[in-house]
Order: C-alpha cells, then sequence, then structure tokens
C-alpha cells in the first residue's frame, strides 16, 4: 500500500510502498478515506512532538474510514462499518491498524471530509471547555488562534455552550471566518492589544491557548479573579513560563491538557464527548470548517498550509 512517510527528521514525507498492515488483538483495519491534517504533524515531523516514534513512521493523527478486518477481542464494530479514529500515527496511508477502543462509529450524514475534520478539533476543544475548564453560561471565553483548527471550534462550540466568546486572530479575513462561527468580539493580533482589549470588555472568565508565547502573557494579565487558562498547545514556537504571584493575586487555576493523552489514560472521556458532539452536529448545530481538501501524494501542501497558517479551520487529505 502507499503511505506517506517521515523518513528522515525535518525533511518532506516521502511517499512509500509498505506492506499493508494486520490487525492484532484489539485493533481494527480501516481502508482510509480522508485524513484529517493538524499542527501536531508539523512537529511530529521535526521531532519536537510530544511522542517520537522510530523512523521511517507515517505521518497522520486522526482518519475517516471503513473497517475491513476486526482483531482478536474487539466488540462493537464489524467488517463494513464507517468509523473516525484518532490513531497518532499512520493515518496518511492506504489502510491503518487502529486500537478499536479509540474508534467511534459517524452517521451517515456526517461526510468523509467532515469526519477527518471533527474528532481532534472538536474534540479537543470540547473536553477542554467542558470537562476540564467547566465553561458555563454566560461566562467570558477569549479564544486565541480563533481561525485555526481547534481555535474556531472552540469559538463555535463556547457559543453553543452559551459563553460570551472574544475570538483573537492574525487580519480581518481571519476574523471574519470567526465571526460566522459565532465570536461575539474580534481582536486583531496583528494591530491590537490583547490585554487591553479583553480588559475594556471586563477581563475573560476562560482562555483557550493553542499559541503561548505573548497571547499567553497578554490574556493571562486580562483575566478577572477565577478565571481559568487553558494551555493546549504552542503555535507561537514559545513555551509561556506561568508567574505563579500573578495565579496567587487573582486566585486563578492554569489547566494543563493533553486531549490525545486521554487515549490512554481514560479513553471513555474522548468516546463520550464525541458522543455529544456526534449528537450536535446530527442536529446541525455543529458545521466543520474545511478549508482545504488535497489528495494523498500532495500531503507536504498540506502541511505547509499549516505551517505558514494559510488555512483557517480544518486542512484535509483525502486518500482515495
Amino acid at each position: 500500500m502507499h503511505a506517506m512517510q517521515v523518513t528522515e527528521l525535518g525533511q518532506p514525507l516521502q511517499l512509500q510502498d509498505i506492506p499493508r498492515p494486520e490487525a492484532a488483538a484489539g485493533q481494527v483495519v480501516v481502508k482510509v478515506h480522508t485524513c484529517g491534517m493538524n499542527f501536531g504533524d508539523t512537529l511530529a515531523i521535526k521531532g519536537t512532538y510530544q511522542e517520537r516514534p522510530e523512523l521511517p513512521f507515517t505521518l497522520g493523527m486522526e482518519l475517516c474510514g471503513t473497517i475491513t478486518d476486526v482483531g482478536e477481542g474487539v466488540e462493537g464494530f464489524e467488517i463494513g462499518q464507517r468509523i473516525a479514529a484518532y490513531c497518532g500515527f499512520g493515518a496518511l496511508a492506504d489502510y491503518a491498524a487502529v486500537d478499536a477502543e479509540v474508534c467511534v462509529p459517524i452517521p451517515d450524514v456526517m461526510t468523509d471530509d467532515d469526519a477527518a475534520a471533527f474528532l481532534i478539533a472538536y474534540g479537543t476543544s470540547h473536553v477542554a471547555l467542558d470537562y476540564k475548564a467547566h465553561l458555563k453560561p454566560g461566562e467570558r471565553l477569549l479564544v486565541l488562534g480563533a481561525s485555526g483548527g481547534v481555535g474556531l471550534t472552540a469559538v463555535e462550540l463556547g457559543k453553543l455552550m452559551g459563553a460570551e466568546v472574544v475570538a483573537v486572530a492574525r487580519g480581518a479575513q481571519k476574523l471574519s471566518v470567526a465571526k460566522e462561527a459565532g465570536a461575539d468580539h474580534l481582536i486583531n493580533s496583528e494591530t491590537d492589544d490583547i490585554r487591553e482589549k479583553v480588559k475594556a470588555l471586563g477581563g475573560a472568565d476562560v482562555v483557550y491557548d493553542p499559541i503561548g508565547g505573548d497571547q499567553f502573557k497578554a490574556a493571562l494579565r486580562a483575566c478577572r479573579p477565577e478565571a481559568r487558562l487553558l494551555p493546549l498547545g504552542f503555535a507561537s514556537g514559545e513555551v509561556p513560563q506561568i508567574p505563579a504571584n500573578h495565579l496567587l493575586v487573582k486566585n486563578l487555576t492554569v489547566i494543563g491538557f493533553y486531549w490525545g493523552g486521554y487515549t490512554r489514560v481514560n479513553p471513555k472521556v474522548l468516546t463520550d464527548s464525541f458522543e455529544t458532539l456526534t449528537r450536535w452536529y446530527e442536529e446541525g448545530k455543529l458545521k466543520p470548517h474545511v478549508s482545504n481538501v488535497l489528495p494523498l501524494e500532495k500531503a507536504n501542501e498540506a502541511l505547509d498550509l499549516l505551517r505558514t497558517r494559510k488555512a483557517t479551520g480544518k486542512v484535509v487529505v483525502r486518500i482515495d
């Protein structure tokens, strides 16, 4: 089968011909239809992601596909069933072997592109805002990187959960995408002072931050007492150092959050979240934003869209 692999750190993906995987106990083999691309993929290529598989490895963290084989001990899934899955690695290929416990059935009304764009982006935001931060109706949610893959879903879900949403993004075009997703207030990170703009609104109750760096520092200083901050990525390239005295004075809480980690420590958190999100999708309450769809052989171009921040919402690679 064909797969786009990392053969050397820091170099473009190579289209390789490799053996088709078999289903081990507890796994299913999936014919991959689409793969959702994530900023974490760009880090994995450099060897700076949280997980570092041995070279060579197949890139791709999430997929939509059809089950072609079921391993020993797997219950609740069958051959021919359409699923989405978080596999960590391996989705940029014709076939992938995936642990059944991280697979979820998808409704017939959900397209392959939407399914590939759904699991990590919406799952990250929903678990972060609901399970971790306990976002309440009427609270003010500050979303950094609001036009990106996860940021845009945080805007959409925050609004759906009853929050007043403040979106921060770079430039008018990206802010218009956030506004369409439901943002109540828009802040241009290129020209506006984030701290002053948020303070003028009354401060933030919850901060959703996939960016880090100076934007995190500004958001921290714009928090209301008892606010909760969620650092969940560092797209700026800078991991912020958090001054404990600021947390003390305002009784702030910083909540570490790595969505993928729940596949090991508590997968039920993710599957329960996905059930809720799927219901909302079927009810027409969620509309995934896919800005670019490319074929497998152009996966490097898909990654460039993420690196250069030219994409809004999700970038999807179609395998077939």
